[in-house]
């Protein structure tokens, strides 16, 4: 069992940085973001893992390699939330048609539901679980701070009370047997 799962959060992209809502799309980092991953790259190296998994997306594959990781096992569980319409569009956009819009609280046509968000993050944690050392995750936003409320055995929308930047490093682990948070952000 993983004693620790160590979260990174890809670096910055233009639609990042916009506050565009990126799931799908394969969006690059910018300068800013690939130097922000490259900063990653001591601080994880002091580390020993001994599952690494990543997101497909382009994003999440270079912030790996450039923190110094570039052969994690890519686990299409770990992409972002699918925003399915929403794909590509700020929050205040959306909340002009849907007033109170967020993916936490309301549905994105076309893309996923919490539920299928929650059974695919709930495999990633079981791999967590299964092993034998710690763990890191390179992924996106919504995701990360959906499995962290899935680590927590919260639901999946608990997961919006975990604000997450890009280009950062949290880490999951227990006390006693109970999943906390032992760092968060930085």
């Amino acid at each position: 069992m993983a004693s620790q799962v160590w979260l990174v959060r890809h670096g910055e992209t233009e639609w990042s940085a916009s506050g565009r809502h990126t799931s799908t799309s394969d969006i690059p980092l910018t300068e800013a973001g690939e130097a922000a991953a490259r900063e990653l790259a001591p601080r994880l190296a002091a580390e020993s893992f001994s599952l690494v998994l990543c997101s497909p997306r382009v994003r999440a594959r270079r912030t790996a390699e450039l923190a110094g990781f570039a052969g994690p096992e890519i686990d299409d569980d770990l992409v972002e939330w699918d925003y399915g319409d929403y794909e590509g569009i700020t929050t205040d956009e959306i909340r002009e048609s849907v007033p109170d819009w967020t993916v936490w609280t309301h549905p994105s046509p076309g893309g996923e539901s919490a539920e299928q968000v929650s059974a695919r993050l709930d495999r990633v944690v079981a791999r967590c679980h299964d092993a034998d050392g710690d763990v890191l995750l390179v992924a996106h936003g919504h995701c990360l701070r959906a499995l962290t409320a899935r680590w927590l055995e919260l639901p999946v929308t608990d997961g919006r009370h975990f604000r997450l930047d890009t280009g950062r490093v949290s880490v999951l682990g227990f006390e006693r047997e109970t999943p906390v948070v032992l760092r968060w952000n930085s």
